[in-house]
C-alpha cells in the first residue's frame, strides 16, 4: 500500500477530498478508505468533455457506495486562461464547503510528477524559492489548511496501485494536450527525468521544503472589507511572499518586476487594481480607487495620520478600513476586527 503524507492529521480531523475521478484522487480515495479515514469528497463539472457528467454522476455514486458525503458544483468557463479559472473556481468552492461544514483539512491528489512540473515551468520563469515550492505537502490558502499526502509517489507508482488493487477510474484527455504547458513539460522533461532520479528527486523536494520552512517567515494576515494587512516580518523576502499570496488569492499574480520594484518603492500600484503600501511596521493592501469624493476632515486626518494617498480613494468609502487603519497607527498592536 502506498504511504501517505501527515497520516497522524488525517486521522484526527475532519477531512474534505477534492475529488475528480482521475488517476491520483481514485487512489487517494481508496488509500483513505483503506486507512479508515473519515471523509468527504467534492467534485467540480467544468463540462469540458464528454464524459463530464458521467465523472460527475460516478463521484455522486461512489460517495453514496462508501456512506459519505459529496458535494458537487457545476460551471461553464469560457474564454482565455482556463487552467487559470478553473483553479480559482474550485478553490473558491472549497473555501466555501470549509466555511459552512467545519472541514479542518482539504486534501488535493497533486503527486511527485506534478511537483516537479510545476518547479520546471516556474524556474524558466524567473522565480524564487517559494513559488518553485507552490505544491507543498501542507499549505494554507484563504482560511484552508490543505494537504497533499500524495506528494511524494510519482505517477508511475499511483497507476500501478489502481492497476494491482483493479480500481475503477477516468482519464483526463487534456493531460495529453499540448496546448497546455504543462503538458510539454511532462512530455518532454519530467517523465523522462522520474523514471531515471525518482528516489533523488523525492529527497531533494523534502530537503528543499525544510530549507524553506526555515528561511520565510509566517506571516499572520488580517482581513477587514478589502483591506489586508499583516505585521511586517524580519526580512523582506518573507514579506514579498505574503503580498504575493494575497494578490494572488485576489486574482492577480504578481511579475518578477512588481516584485522587484516592491523592494524598492513604499507604496505601489499593482495591475492597476490594488494598492500595496509598506510602513515601518505593517503592510496594507487595498483596491485602487481615484476617482471619489473625501471630506474636508477626512483629508485632514490622513495627512496628520500619513495615510498614503493611494489608499484614500478606497479609504473615503470604507468606514471600517478606514478605522482600522487609524487604530493601527495609533496601537502598533494587531488588530483583530469585529
Amino acid at each position: 500500500m502506498l504511504s501517505l503524507l501527515h497520516l497522524d492529521l488525517l486521522k484526527k480531523g475532519k477531512v474534505l477530498l477534492a475529488f475528480s475521478g482521475g488517476v491520483d484522487s481514485s487512489a487517494l480515495f481508496h488509500l483513505l478508505h483503506s486507512h479508515s479515514i473519515t471523509f468527504d469528497i467534492a467534485h467540480v463539472n467544468y463540462h469540458t468533455r464528454p464524459s463530464s457528467d458521467q465523472e460527475a454522476q460516478s463521484a455522486e455514486e461512489l460517495a453514496l457506495t462508501h456512506n459519505l458525503r459529496c458535494y458537487t458544483h457545476s460551471c461553464r468557463l469560457e474564454g482565455k486562461n482556463f487552467e487559470h479559472r478553473a483553479r480559482e473556481e474550485r478553490y473558491t468552492f472549497l473555501q466555501y464547503l470549509v466555511e459552512k461544514h467545519g472541514y479542518n483539512y482539504v486534501l488535493t491528489a497533486h503527486q511527485l510528477n506534478d511537483r516537479l512540473e510545476w518547479l520546471m515551468m516556474q524556474f524558466c520563469r524567473g522565480s524564487g524559492l517559494p513559488e518553485l515550492l507552490g505544491i507543498r505537502s501542507i499549505d494554507h490558502r484563504e482560511g484552508m489548511t490543505l494537504i497533499r499526502p500524495l506528494l511524494e509517489h510519482d505517477r508511475e507508482s499511483i497507476e500501478a496501485y489502481l492497476a494491482q488493487h483493479n480500481l475503477h477510474h477516468f482519464i483526463d484527455e487534456s493531460n495529453t494536450d499540448d496546448r497546455y504547458t504543462r503538458n510539454i513539460f511532462r512530455r518532454r522533461f519530467s517523465t523522462p527525468l522520474m523514471q531515471e532520479y525518482r528516489e533523488a528527486i523525492k529527497r531533494s523536494f523534502r530537503y528543499l521544503e525544510e530549507d524553506n520552512a526555515a528561511l520565510i517567515d509566517d506571516v499572520r494576515i488580517e482581513c477587514i472589507d478589502e483591506l489586508y494587512y499583516f505585521c511586517n516580518p524580519k526580512n523582506s523576502h518573507s514579506l514579498i511572499v505574503a503580498v504575493d499570496s494575497i494578490l494572488k488569492s485576489l486574482g492577480h499574480v504578481m511579475r518578477g518586476n512588481e516584485k522587484e520594484l516592491l523592494k524598492r518603492e513604499k507604496s505601489l500600484i499593482v495591475g492597476r487594481t490594488y494598492v500595496v503600501t509598506i510602513e515601518d511596521t505593517y503592510t496594507y493592501i487595498t483596491p485602487y480607487i481615484t476617482e471619489t469624493t473625501m471630506q474636508k476632515e477626512f483629508k485632514e486626518v490622513c495627512r496628520i495620520q500619513k495615510i498614503e494617498p493611494k489608499m484614500r480613494g478606497y479609504l473615503a468609502t470604507h468606514p471600517k478600513a478606514y478605522e482600522a487603519i487609524r487604530r493601527l497607527k495609533d496601537d502598533l498592536k494587531p488588530l483583530l476586527y469585529d
